[in-house]
């Protein structure tokens, strides 16, 4: 029960960054590939319908995560609480900077907004790779399971780390650099005209990057967390993880090439998917590591509630999970098809 818990709260984390990490990718491009306001509203019209409501898998995690690991919950908000506290200002400020831009008039505020809504994108993308980082990498656990990390110390790995450092800001600029990727091909997928090519140009140039960084980040991410080699070689099977990362990597190239968007896009999520998961499995069976003592590590099955309300949890999960399932294939549906000029909204 505890391992199917487990593998939940990481299909949610991955159906956040899949859904609302197009959404960060469009928000980081759009100054580049929208030069006019009319081109910049129909990159925002882009993600309109749907950017809200792709947030709702972000509280899901975070609700599921508070009631079946209760512990994990209480340790990580805890010594993750300043970063926690920027994340969700970044949340705020990207929400408001898209509502604002339409409802503030005037040659300086229009403009003003878009930065923000560029930056905090490009912010949050950093900060979520940086605490995908920080969960490998492992943090100092005392034998009460709580700990403390400042914001950084000397960017150097070591037994008192902070949460930003040389092998954290790595992956997180892996995090920008795929969500960059991935809101293009989305921007390609619901655009036409100059917008769409911009976009498709800077997808094919931000794809060499990928495979260079992920090579860089696997490499080192090895020699840092042993663990998760150990893992791979104990379990082989666990290997289709990352062959699903490579197939969507190579999938983005041949499918942007052929002007083929939907499988383009679909490769994209195929490349999140098998990272995300990669590393998931790699970890297993720590939901929080610890960098000094493994024996120190938080487990899932330390950190979960009683079997008894995993089971009733469960029962109501399920149908709430079903009633987010349908709601977003309506929308996704509905909203199916090219951004159109005449559309109303985010004008």
């Amino acid at each position: 029960m505890e391992t199917l818990w487990y593998c939940l709260v990481a299909i949610m984390i991955a159906m956040y960054v899949v859904f609302d990490g197009f959404d960060l990718g469009a928000g980081i491009l759009h100054l580049h590939v929208a030069r006019s306001d009319a081109e910049r509203i129909g990159v925002l019209r882009s993600i309109g319908p749907v950017w809200d409501g792709n947030e709702v898998w972000l509280l899901a995690a975070g609700g599921t995560l508070y009631f079946a690991f209760p512990l994990l919950y209480a340790s990580s908000f805890s010594g993750f609480y300043l970063p926690l506290m920027m994340v969700l200002w970044l949340l705020v400020l990207r929400g408001i900077s898209i509502e604002f831009r339409n409802h503030v008039e005037g040659p300086i505020w229009k403009p003003f907004w878009d930065g923000v809504f560029c930056l905090s994108s490009a912010l949050l993308a950093l900060f979520f790779g940086v605490a995908l980082g920080n969960v490998v990498r492992g943090v100092p656990l005392d034998a009460s399971s709580y700990f403390f990390e400042p914001l950084w110390t000397d960017f150097r790995l070591g037994k008192e780390p902070g949460i930003l450092d040389w092998y954290t800001v790595l992956v997180g600029i892996a995090s920008v650099l795929t969500l960059t990727m991935h809101g293009a091909l989305w921007v390609v997928l619901k655009t036409e005209g100059d917008v769409q090519q911009r976009a498709r140009r800077a997808a094919l140039s931000l794809w060499w990057g990928l495979p260079a960084i992920t090579i860089v980040v696997t490499a080192v991410t090895f020699q840092i967390q042993p663990h998760i080699p150990s893992r791979l070689n104990s379990q082989p099977w666990g290997y289709i993880f990352p062959l699903l990362a490579l197939a969507g990597l190579v999938g983005m190239r041949w499918f942007t090439k052929r002007s083929r968007e939907l499988e383009s896009f679909l490769a994209s999520c195929t490349y999140i998917v098998g990272m995300l998961t990669s590393t998931v499995f790699g970890v297993y069976p720590y939901v929080l590591p610890s960098n000094s003592d493994p024996e120190l590590g938080i487990t899932l099955y330390e950190a979960a509630a009683p079997i008894y309300g995993l089971k009733v949890g469960l029962a109501w999960w399920i149908p709430g999970m079903l009633l987010v399932t349908a709601y977003f294939v309506f929308v996704y549906r509905h909203f199916a098809g090219k951004v159109k000029a005449e559309e109303e909204g985010y004008h």
